[in-house]
């Protein structure tokens, strides 16, 4: 392995696509600890995570202490995808991806899937498997992912809740008898585990010994897997193209940041300042309100359902949003931001807490429904994009009461399927269910 300070005359990153067969297989604490131990040893690391999710890229961000950045084929396409790879690994030594749910599950077959994602960025793809409950069996599985299709190429496997060095040499025996490598056995640990709860694991914010997690991450992998040779494993990053960022709400703009907002796109943000936008962050739990200065308020996602008491006794956050919408300061809320600006939030437990009232419909949570995919949204009305935008829906709350306000987005699934008209705005206040991820400019 090369030192930090010995880099490639051709100065590219090399990269890595770490993926599994299916989700709850342990590649993200795998990855954690894998990204720690390459940060360990002196590497300039960058890290990414395949897909539209938020909690697990919170866990890989805390572990090289920066940001994880999101990569989806299906959302941004072949172009920008290669565009944006570039630009992330631009200063890095290495560039790891962690993949998304199974390794060929996709929004419509396997596009968008893990496969895809590697498959179009010319990079390996180390296969994570859950050996519990197996053994030699775990060749055929093996076989399977790695001739199902020609590319991309399985550079090897890592086992993980292997039950003893007796277990791990059977599964290492059985993998390079169908001639794939072997590089470790992560033996089973509880201190290994994260907890979840149902919209996936909890935020890394949330779990309280999440420095110690990181570590014993770091310390398995140093011990039960071959770390030099998955470097040898990777493969240059070849990244084209310029970024077409997505254009910002404003020129200062407000974003919610706390545990009840966490769930916001680290490229969407660097998107914004590429643009030229100022970015300030304020707390709703900690009852902050938006500048008086800012001219666009920006209420991402997360849990207010959680924290639907609190939200409704801050006053200052309510106020501060009532004088930006007064003023005409664009306000856009997505998933939970969304059910923020609504009139009312009904918790788990039945009761009704008031919310904004920016906009006429009343969200619930006593009554779930999961609502999920990826989706092409159309913007109507005074929207503040041009172009069609690819976004994600994922939330059990649901409308008790639409309200009356104009709808925000036409929305087709990742199937071509006709949802109908989504979201609300009124005025310069607007929001919707869908996390927007990228943008297709007319």
């Amino acid at each position: 392995m090369r030192d930090a300070e010995n880099r490639k005359t051709s100065d590219m990153a090399k990269g890595l696509v770490v993926a599994a067969p299916h989700s709850g297989s342990g590649k993200t604490v795998f990855t954690m600890g894998l990204a720690a131990a390459l940060k360990a040893r002196g590497q300039r690391l960058q890290i990414a995570k395949g897909g539209p999710g938020y909690i697990d890229p919170q866990f890989l961000s805390a572990a090289i202490d920066q940001p994880c950045f999101n990569l989806d084929k299906w959302a941004m396409g072949d172009a920008q995808l290669r565009a944006r790879v570039g630009a992330i690994a631009m200063t890095a030594d290495f560039l790891l991806i962690e993949g998304m749910m199974g390794m060929f599950d996709g929004a419509a077959g396997m596009n968008g899937s893990t496969a895809d994602l590697a498959d179009t960025l010319n990079l390996p793809v180390l296969l994570v498997v859950d050996a519990s409950g197996q053994a030699q069996s775990i060749a055929a599985l093996v076989h399977g992912f790695a001739t199902l299709r020609d590319r991309p190429k399985l550079c090897g496997v890592v086992a993980t809740r292997v039950g003893s060095e007796r277990h791990g040499d059977m599964l290492a025996d059985a993998v390079r008898e169908i001639g794939v490598p072997f590089y470790g056995a992560v033996q089973r640990s509880e201190a290994l585990t994260i907890p979840s709860r149902h919209l996936g694991l909890v935020q890394a914010t949330e779990h309280m010994s999440q420095s110690t997690l990181i570590e014993a991450a770091r310390e398995v992998v140093e011990r039960d897997v071959d770390v030099s040779g998955l470097w040898e494993a990777a493969c240059d990053v070849r990244a084209t193209g310029q970024v077409k960022p997505l254009p910002p709400l404003g020129q200062r703009i407000a974003v919610a940041r706390d545990i009840a907002f966490s769930f916001c796109y680290p490229h969407v943000l660097w998107d914004w300042r590429r643009r030229g936008a100022e970015i300030e962050f304020f707390s709703p739990l900690a009852n902050e309100a938006p500048s008086d200065l800012c001219d666009a308020v920006y209420l991402p996602g997360g849990y207010p359902e959680l924290h639907g008491e609190k939200l409704a006794n801050a006053d200052k956050f309510i106020a501060g949003l009532q004088k930006a919408a007064a003023r005409r300061a664009l306000i856009y809320g997505e998933c939970g931001g969304f059910m923020v600006l609504g009139k009312a939030l009904i918790g788990a437990d039945g009761t009704s807490h008031t919310m904004t009232g920016l906009l006429g419909h009343v969200t619930s949570f006593a009554d779930r429904k999961m609502h999920l995919g990826y989706r092409e949204l159309s913007p109507l009305g005074d929207a503040p994009w041009s172009g069609t935008l690819s976004g994600h829906e994922f939330h059990y709350s649901v409308l008790t009461d639409a309200g009356t306000d104009a709808p925000l987005f036409e929305c087709v699934d990742a199937r071509g399927t006709d949802l109908g008209k989504s979201g609300g705005q009124r005025g310069s206040v607007m929001g919707s269910y869908m996390h927007i991820i990228d943008h297709r400019p007319n």
